[in-house]
């Protein structure tokens, strides 16, 4: 992975609500070589991703702890500023109903937590390979 990212250096927004969870994510691709924006709830995403073009999103599915899935929010935003990033869905809270509005609202993929930081990582580049 981080060769990859070494000779492109993607942008990324990491969407997460869990300090614990968004610290090892920052931490994680920052090393690898991205370029890491971070939002902690929902209006603070739609904010970046406003005015910043990413390669690709990473969304907590649930932000504030209540039952609302604020990620597809994310998703939604994404979709109507830039059809080309990629998002994932992260989410302990998952569902086939669920990843089914994520895949139609046009999810890259959808993993559910706790994921290992490589998988995530595999998956991520993966997706900017592809693109």
């Amino acid at each position: 992975m981080t060769a990859a990212a070494t000779t492109r250096p993607y942008r990324m927004l990491i969407v997460e609500d869990e300090s614990t969870v968004l610290f090892a994510l920052r931490k994680y691709f920052t090393a690898a070589g991205y370029r890491v924006d971070y939002a902690r709830e929902l209006e603070e995403a739609e904010a970046l991703i406003a005015t910043t073009q990413y390669h690709i999103v990473i969304a907590d599915l649930r932000l504030s702890g209540s039952s609302a899935a604020e990620g597809l929010e994310v998703l939604r935003f994404v979709r109507q500023q830039s059809r080309g990033t990629k998002v994932v869905i992260l989410t302990a809270y998952g569902s086939p109903e669920i990843q089914g509005s994520a895949r139609m609202l046009g999810a890259s993929a959808f993993l559910q937590k706790p994921a290992p930081l490589p998988e995530i990582g595999a998956t991520v580049l993966r997706l900017l390979e592809e693109a």
